[in-house]
C-alpha cells in the first residue's frame, strides 16, 4: 500500500469542498450584490461582497491543497489581505447608502438573506469535517461560520425595517458585516 494514499485521498477530498464552496459562494455573491443593487439594501451589499471574500478564501486554499504548510499558511494570510481589502469596500458602500438615505425593500433582504442563509448552512456541513487539516481549511471554516451569522444578521435587521419602516437596521447591519469580515480577517492573519 502506498503510504501517501490516505493523504492524496484527503487532498483529493479537501479539493471537492473547496470547488462546491468557491462554486455555491460565487454564485451568491453575484444574487445578492445583484439584489442588493435592486433593493437599495447596504446588508445585502455588504454579504454578497462578503461573499466575494469568501470566494476568494476557497480559491486561495483551492490553491494550497497538496502543498507544504508554508503554502498553505501564505495561502491563508493572502486570503486575510483580500479580506481586509473587501472589509473596507463594504464600509464605503454602508456610507454610500447612509448618503443615499434610501429605505431597503425588506422583503428582499429577507428572501434572498434566507437564501444565502440555505446555502451557507450547506458550506458550513461540507468544510466542518476538514476544518483540522490544516490552515487553509481552518480559514475556509472560519469564513462559513461567519457567514451563517451574517446571514441571520440581515434576516433580522429585514424584519427590523419592516417593522420600522427605517433604513437605520440595513445600515447597522452592513456596518456589522465589514466588522465581522475584518475580524475574521485579523483571525487569520493570526493563524499559525
Amino acid at each position: 500500500m502506498n503510504p501517501h494514499e490516505p493523504l492524496q485521498a484527503s487532498d483529493a477530498s479537501q479539493r471537492r469542498v473547496l470547488f462546491w464552496l468557491l462554486g455555491l459562494n460565487g454564485a451568491m455573491c453575484i444574487v445578492e450584490l445583484t439584489a442588493g443593487w435592486f433593493a437599495h439594501s447596504a446588508g445585502l451589499m455588504a454579504d454578497g461582497i462578503d461573499m466575494f471574500s469568501d470566494a476568494a478564501v476557497y480559491a486561495t486554499a483551492l490553491y494550497a491543497v497538496g502543498k507544504a504548510t508554508q503554502y498553505k499558511l501564505r495561502s491563508a494570510k493572502l486570503a486575510g489581505l483580500i479580506q481586509i481589502a473587501l472589509a473596507v469596500s463594504i464600509f464605503i458602500r454602508v456610507s454610500h447608502q447612509i448618503s443615499a438615505g434610501t429605505v431597503p425593500a425588506s422583503n428582499s433582504m429577507i428572501g434572498f438573506s434566507f437564501l444565502a442563509l440555505l446555502v451557507n448552512t450547506i458550506c458550513l456541513y461540507l468544510v466542518a469535517k476538514h476544518r483540522n487539516d490544516g490552515v487553509h481549511m481552518r480559514a475556509s471554516y472560519i469564513f462559513s461560520a461567519n457567514d451563517v451569522l451574517t446571514n441571520l444578521g440581515v434576516i433580522i435587521a429585514g424584519f427590523l425595517v419592516a417593522w420600522l419602516s427605517s433604513p437605520y437596521p440595513d445600515w447597522i447591519i452592513g456596518t456589522i458585516i465589514g466588522v465581522v469580515v475584518l475580524s475574521g480577517a485579523i483571525r487569520i492573519l493570526h493563524l499559525k
